[in-house]
C-alpha cells in the first residue's frame, strides 16, 4: 500500500483553504471505519486518508513547513497505514467518568492482546499490539492502543469474496463481540487488502 510522501501533502496555505471540505470528507470516511465492541471499546481502522489527515493537522497545529519536520511526522504516521495484508487500528477504551476509567483500566491489563477479528468461519486473528511503544504497566493498561491484525491469504481471499467480518474482545473483565459487521464497514475494510500472488 502506498505510504505518504512529502509531495502528497498540501502546503499549510493550501491546507487552510481546503481544510473544511477535507475534514468533512475524512469524517464521512471514518464513519465506515469504526467498530464499537460493547459499550466502552472501539476500534478505529486507519488508512492512508486518515493518516494524511492526521499529518496535515499536526503540521498545521505545529506550523511545521520545513522538510525535516515534515519527514518526522511522516515517519511517525506512515507505519499506521495498512500494507495490503493487514488491518491497522487504534483501539480505545472509553469511559466518560475519570474515576471509572482509572478503575476499569486497572482491571483490563492485557486487553489489547485479547481483541480479535474473524473473517467468515476462519480462525480468530489476535493483534500485534503497540509496536511503536510500550503502553501498559503491570497495574494498568493504557486507554489507547495501536494494533496490527495480520491476515492469511485465505482470509484476504474470503474477505474479498464477501465473507462476513466479526470482531470482539475476550478479556475476563470485558467480554463482548459484534454481530456480522455492516456492509459499509466491510467494504471500507476490504479496500485495505491487496492480494499478493
Amino acid at each position: 500500500m502506498n505510504k505518504l510522501h512529502r509531495e502528497d501533502l498540501m502546503t499549510l496555505e493550501k491546507y487552510a483553504q481546503v481544510r473544511p471540505d477535507f475534514r468533512k470528507q475524512v469524517i464521512a470516511h471514518k464513519k465506515n471505519r469504526q467498530v464499537a465492541i460493547g459499550p466502552n471499546a472501539t476500534l478505529y481502522f486507519e488508512d492512508r486518508l486518515t493518516m494524511q489527515y492526521q499529518v496535515q493537522e499536526m503540521l498545521r497545529i505545529e506550523k511545521i513547513f520545513e522538510g525535516a519536520g515534515i519527514d518526522e511526522e511522516l515517519e511517525a504516521y506512515n507505519p499506521l497505514i495498512p500494507d495490503g495484508t493487514n488491518w491497522k487500528a487504534t483501539f480505545m477504551m472509553e469511559y466518560e467518568d475519570e474515576n471509572e476509567r482509572r478503575e476499569q483500566l486497572s482491571k483490563l491489563v492485557g486487553v489489547e492482546r485479547k481483541i480479535w477479528v474473524r473473517v467468515g468461519n476462519q480462525d480468530k486473528i489476535y493483534p500485534i499490539a503497540n509496536e511503536d511503544l510500550e503502553r501498559e504497566t503491570e497495574d494498568k493498561t493504557s486507554a489507547v492502543h495501536f494494533l496490527r491484525f495480520e491476515l492469511t491469504a485465505p482470509m484476504i481471499e474470503a474477505a474479498k469474496q464477501g465473507a462476513d467480518l466479526f470482531m470482539g474482545v475476550e478479556h475476563e473483565n470485558y467480554s463482548h463481540e459484534t454481530g456480522a459487521l455492516s456492509e459499509n464497514i466491510v467494504e471500507s475494510l476490504v479496500t485495505d487488502l491487496a492480494l499478493h500472488h
